[in-house]
């Protein structure tokens, strides 16, 4: 977490060292779409014209649709220090922000996230390359995947409608078993 004085422009954001916001003044929220071709057939309801016909257009041109996928990645090895294993798991969760939820001991960790790719293939192949491209980055234990599930976002969902799913992913963060 940085600190800095209020008013003060974060490192980063193109304005001027020197920028203030005036007292009382708050900054512009914006958000951020997901990709053209991102599935939202889930809720048709909320789909705009425009939406439909970037859909449309990439069904006509064969290209995939995306779709968000539920990953749990199961990882376990040699004892490592807590201390050593939270903060890498707190740094894999800085540098993939869409990291919901983890859990650890000594010896084995839980990672739960949502991904979004074309299938179950691409979410799986992303998921799988998630503890190594990060290992170092993150100072991760030499720990090895165990178990990775990929679930796609309406069998999630049923999941937890019939309560024999996983619980949902609150509170947000890193924490131990």
């Amino acid at each position: 977490m940085r600190r800095a004085r209020p008013g003060a422009v974060p490192r980063g954001t193109g304005g001027s060292p020197h920028a203030r916001r005036a007292v009382g003044e708050e900054r512009a929220l914006t958000s951020v779409e997901a990709g053209e071709d991102f599935d939202d057939e889930q809720q048709p309801e909320a789909v705009s014209k425009r939406e439909t016909v970037s859909k449309a257009d990439a069904r006509a041109e064969k290209r995939p649709v995306s779709k968000l996928w539920h990953i749990t990645l199961s990882v376990s090895g040699a004892e490592s220090p807590l201390t050593e294993v939270r903060r890498g798991l707190e740094q894999l969760a800085h540098d993939h922000p869409f990291l919901l939820t983890s859990r650890y001991a000594n010896d084995h960790a839980e990672i739960r996230y949502w991904e979004e790719a074309r299938d179950l293939h691409d979410a799986a192949a992303v998921a799988l390359r998630l503890w190594g491209e990060h290992r170092s980055s993150a100072q991760l234990p030499p720990w090895e995947i165990v178990g990775l599930e990929v679930i796609d976002r309406e069998t999630y969902h049923q999941r937890i409608a019939e309560g024999y799913g996983p619980p949902p992913a609150a509170p947000v963060g890193v924490h131990p078993f």
